[in-house]
């Protein structure tokens, strides 16, 4: 049987990208920092998001029925942090600018690519929920960096652009 501090030391060496997962409606506007998102399929166009069942915001997401995964850039450390902390979900979004597209949740507007959703299908397994999430719209920005985590620090990714007037 596997151990699970050996399971979490083996998955902190999956390299994944850092994003914030918001959510707004009649429970209120909320997000939280996850590196549990992958696509599923382009057609439809689906994500899934996995959640800890154990976080404060996790019946949140039930309740709204919808999500915004925010894809952070190399810039939005800052932001990460206050997602993943324990300070009031009002507070965590003082930080940041923030917008909406089709669904109505939070949209982090210099996101690298912020992925509009409807919860299509909730399944629980073990401590967390795994949401599938059918894309409604997309917004992409200009920047080119990403925030990746690995080996339990945050890295950044992708080559800056160099443009005509850079030199």
């Amino acid at each position: 049987m596997v151990e699970v501090a050996d399971f979490r030391n083996a998955m902190s060496l999956l390299t994944g990208a850092v994003n914030v997962v918001t959510t707004a409606g009649k429970s209120g506007r909320h997000g939280f920092t996850a590196s549990a998102v992958c696509s599923v399929t382009d057609t439809p166009p689906t994500l899934l998001v996995c959640m800890n069942r154990a976080s404060s915001s996790h019946d949140h997401f039930i309740d709204n029925k919808i999500l915004t995964v925010n894809v952070l850039g190399s810039h939005h450390q800052e932001i990460s942090k206050v997602f993943s902390s324990k300070i009031s979900p009002e507070e965590r979004f003082e930080h940041g600018t923030w917008t909406e597209l089709e669904t109505g949740a939070p949209v982090l507007e210099d996101a690298l690519v912020s992925f509009d959703c409807e919860i299509d299908q909730i399944q629980e397994i073990g401590t967390h929920t795994i949401f599938i999430c059918r894309i409604v719209a997309i917004q992409q920005s200009q920047h080119n960096q990403g925030l990746v985590y690995f080996n339990r620090a945050y890295h950044h990714v992708g080559e800056p652009k160099i443009t005509v007037t850079d030199w």
